[in-house]
Parts: C-alpha cells; structure tokens; sequence
C-alpha cells in the first residue's frame, strides 16, 4: 500500500517480506512509477497495465497494454514470478523448463493451490487513500483466497455432550450460524452473524442453543461500507446482520431446534482495570446509565457499577486502550462528556491458610431472646479455582431456611475482602456445624452468625492480596530479545518459554497487570519499533515485591 507516497520503495517491501518475515511472496503486480508519479500497475498474470484517474478517485480504471518503459521489467518479474510458481507446482516446473508457455489459467491456478497450501503470499500493490488498485486486489481476494469448500468443515458439538457435529457449506444442510459481534444501532440491536451451513430467512424462527430460547428473524441485511440492504435470506458462507434477536449476545449459536449445535464460543475474560467516570454536566447522569448499558450488551468484556460507599460510576475493561476507546465513544455516540479518573488495577483477596471459626449471635432484642451459632472452617484453594462454599450439614441437622441464609450471608461476605475490601477468590468455605434454639433462632440470626464467622475466618487465615497476572507474548527480532527479557524481569515478570518463529523470537510469561502500563511505548523504545506484544487476563496471584 501506499506507493504514492514519498519514499516508497516496492523491491525492498518485497526483500523485508523474506528477511523479517520468512515469507515467500508471489509477487503479481508491479507498480507504474512510484510517489507522486505513481499511474497504475502492471498485472504479471495476464501482462497487461491498468491505469487509474485521479477525477474519479479511483473508481473508473482503464486496462492497457504494458508501456513501452515498462516492458523489460514486466518481463523479468513474470519470469520470477514462474519461477516461484514452479517451486510448489510440478505441472508449472515441467512447462517452464521445456520453455512452454504458460496460460494464464494454469498460472493462477498454481498461484491458488500455494496460497491454499500456505507455500505462498499473492503479492499486490497500490494506493488505498487514492482507491488505485483496491478492484484488483478484491479480485485476487476471490481469485487466490479459499472458499468454505477447500478448507474443512466447521466443527461444533451436540448441547449437553461431546459429540462433535460437522457443518457442511451447504444452502440445504441444517441451520448453523454463530453471532459474533452484537451493536446497538438506533435502540435496537443488530446481531452480526456469519452462516456456516443452511439458511436464514426473515420470519423464520432460530434456536439460540445456550439460552434454549426460539427467536423470529424481523430483518437480514447486508452490510456494506456506508450502506446497508435489506435481503430476504441469508445462505451458507453470507456474512450478514440481522434484527430481532433480543437474547442473543456474542457467542451465541443459532441453528435449528431439530438439529441443536454448539459452536466454539468466543472467550470471555473478566475486567482487569477500573475507571472512574463521571458526567461533565449533571443533567447527563440519566444519559449516562442508558449509554453505558448499550455498551455493555455490545461488549461482554465491559462492565460498570455504582460504588455504593462514594457514589461514583466504575467502568472495568482490559486495557488502557480499551477504556479509552469506550470513553470516546461515550462522547461521539451518545453526546456524553466524562470527566475520567486515573485507572486503577482490580485487585482480590485471599488466605494463606486454614482456619476454623465460630459465629454466635447471642442477644435479646425488644424482650425477645435471639440465638445461632455457626461454625465455619476456610481453606485456601489453589489459584484460579474460585470461591466454592459447601454444606455438610443434612435437613435434620439444620432446616434448608437456615443453611440458605448462612450461604447468602457468605456469598455476601465474599464481595468484600478482609485488608482492603476487596472480593475474596480461591478460598474455600465449609459449614461445618450450627445449632439453634426452638423457637428463638431466626433466619436473620443465622445471617448474622454465618457474617461474623467469615469475617473472623478471613482475619485468622492470614489474608493476603492478589494481583491480576498477563498472560504475555512477545514477538522481538533476534537481536532484541536479551533486552526484552531483562525489561520483563525488571516488571516482576517470568518468562516461561521462549520459542523460534523463522526471523523472531516469541517470549511468553506472566506478568503483573499494574507492572505493564506504558509497556507498547517501553517495547517499541527497546526494539526500534519492530517488537509487538499481546496481553491477556491469566489469573490472580501473590506477587512478591521484595525483589
């Protein structure tokens, strides 16, 4: 992309393809001048130019033979673009050495199967900004990209086993489509789905597998850049958006009831940074709560709450970046201006060690004796395996009214943490015994039992704090990589694998969230701008800070 630009140079985007890269291009396109005295392309499959005007920006292209300044490197090019054809196609290799001439019908094929096969990268060029070359290039999309029909079929399971369930691209198999993206457009939602087998039409009643609900399709339409149209139906391989879905959400399979079917849902992970967020005017407040509910049923990787004890709005995400984005989008979309915090990592709790406790509520209340006494034993559990509360207590030891209010009253507990009041994780919670009184022993009194147990069972377990952990990758030149592992060390990271991939390295450990703000400007710094990470959510542990 970009030729038109100063300093543009396509033989050494080419030659960086295969130093940094390890790629092998296909080279297809040459371009016709370069910067700002770039005309058009010169296609090497069927060697003819294709030269654009600038009145129309873009859109009327007129296919020419090769100028004459052209010839000489049009040629060489095809022959190495045979040449790199023949090294993956057998066929091609013994029409070229017995200097055959090679049709433009086999040459593409070839240029299909290797690309298929992944021996191979089609190479285009052009001008985006100037829409010079875009046709061609949505050509060879069609052209050299495979369809559902040469790769394998998607594979779902049967609800409520592991039975796998192939989906065949066909317009009369059962229904199979998954909704990938969910946007509220205009106060309704508009569900993006992409059809892996059967067909969608309007009015047509669809089987949401995870809510077990039926659903009617109001609308299908086709979305285009600034545009949409409304269609009928929708067969296997469309990409489409349809109206009408109220349960759906991201991940959702829909399919027929007949034929029920999972497939792999999109990974969900929980929020790891907070913001404070708070309404620039007073009169937005309502404005506000509307907008950020729309978010959230758009992105199951937002959330927001109401802090209780200050009042303020929390929104949570997975980044920086991420809040950012959502903020900004509060303001273009909703006419919302926000007064935003300083991001603040979401911590937990935890014990470091077992402990049995009682609680005994014990008092006289309006003349009335009250009485419950429970007894709670709390065990760390390892990390990432939650909060789990058990009850081993039988009805004749204790009536369900009263073990249902001790487990709420330890659900409650296990929001807010014993040192900083956070949620509590990874901690185990038995109820191990509680006794009453006839006819003195409430619900109420065995709420309050069960809540000071727990808060005494925290104390005396040694409660600690847990920091989110990133699962971190890494991807550095060869030569950066000694810099990129110490800079990892230095953020309490561990680095636990380190594997090859052609020109790079990938460095893969785990690091503490708080440890990695300002880390895409640190990499870059490091790495002359070539190194890229991804971050995701890992689980909660201890860091130790005394390194």
């Amino acid at each position: 992309n970009k030729m038109d630009r100063i300093g543009a140079d396509f033989d050494n985007t080419i030659r960086m393809m295969i130093d940094r890269l390890g790629a092998r291009p296909l080279v297809t396109q040459i371009p016709w001048g370069a910067e700002e005295k770039f005309r058009g392309v010169v296609d090497l499959i069927r060697m003819k130019a294709h030269e654009w005007d600038d009145e129309s920006l873009g859109a009327r292209m007129a296919e020419i033979d090769i100028p004459a300044e052209m010839t000489e490197a049009a040629q060489d090019a095809r022959i190495r673009l045979v040449e790199a054809a023949a090294e993956t196609d057998d066929a091609i290799m013994e029409a070229y050495l017995n200097e055959e001439d090679i049709s433009v019908d086999r040459l593409s094929a070839a240029i299909r199967q290797a690309t298929i096969d992944l021996k191979g990268v089609p190479v285009f060029c052009g001008a985006a900004l100037r829409n010079r070359g875009v046709q061609l290039l949505l050509d060879g999309i069609v052209q050299f990209l495979p369809s559902p029909l040469d790769v394998p079929p998607a594979v779902g399971r049967k609800p409520g086993s592991e039975d796998k369930v192939e989906l065949f691209p066909k317009e009369k198999a059962p229904l199979g489509a998954i909704c990938f993206k969910v946007v509220m457009d205009q106060g309704r939602k508009l569900a993006y789905v992409r059809m892996y087998s059967g067909r969608l039409a309007v009015g047509q009643d669809v089987y949401n597998s995870r809510t077990g609900q039926k659903e009617k399709i109001a609308r299908i339409l086709r979305m285009h850049s600034n545009k949409r149209e409304r269609i009928e139906e929708a067969l296997a391989g469309d990409l489409v958006a349809v109206i009408g879905l109220k349960s759906v959400t991201t991940g959702d399979t829909l399919c027929d009831s007949d034929h029920a079917v999972v497939l792999e849902r999109i990974e969900e992970y929980e929020p790891v940074i907070n913001v404070a967020v708070e309404p620039k005017v007073s009169s937005d407040l309502e404005k506000v709560d509307v907008a950020l509910g729309r978010l959230a049923e758009e992105d199951p990787t937002f959330r927001y709450r109401v802090d209780e004890d200050t009042g303020q709005t929390i929104i949570s995400g997975m980044g920086e970046l991420h809040l950012d984005v959502l903020v900004h989008r509060l303001g273009r979309e909703f006419g919302v201006a926000l007064n935003v915090g300083k991001p603040q990592v979401v911590f937990r709790e935890s014990i470091a060690r077992e402990a049995l406790v009682v609680g005994r509520f014990d008092r006289e209340l309006g003349g009335t004796p009250r009485f419950a006494e429970v007894t709670l034993r709390l065990k760390p559990l390892k990390r990432g395996e939650g909060f789990r509360y058990v009850n081993r207590l039988s009805e004749e030891d204790l009536p369900p009214l009263f073990t249902s209010a001790i487990e709420k009253a330890v659900q409650e507990g296990s929001q807010s943490g014993a040192i900083l009041g956070y949620p509590v994780l990874d901690v185990l919670v038995v109820l191990e015994a509680a006794t009453q009184r006839e006819g003195v022993s409430t619900e109420p009194d065995f709420r309050v039992a069960a809540s000071q147990a727990f808060r005494e069972g925290l104390q005396s377990g040694g409660p600690i704090i847990l920091e989110p952990m990133m699962a971190v990758e890494v991807i550095v030149p060869d030569e950066f990589t000694g810099e990129v592992i110490g800079d990892l060390g230095s953020r309490q990271g561990k680095v636990e694998n380190i594997t090859g991939r052609k020109m790079v390295k990938v460095v893969s450990g785990l690091v503490p969230l708080s440890e990695m703000f300002g880390y895409s400007t640190a990499l870059r710094s490091a790495t002359q701008g070539r190194g890229t990470f991804t971050m995701q959510f890992s689980h909660y542990d201890v860091v130790d800070r005394k390194k």
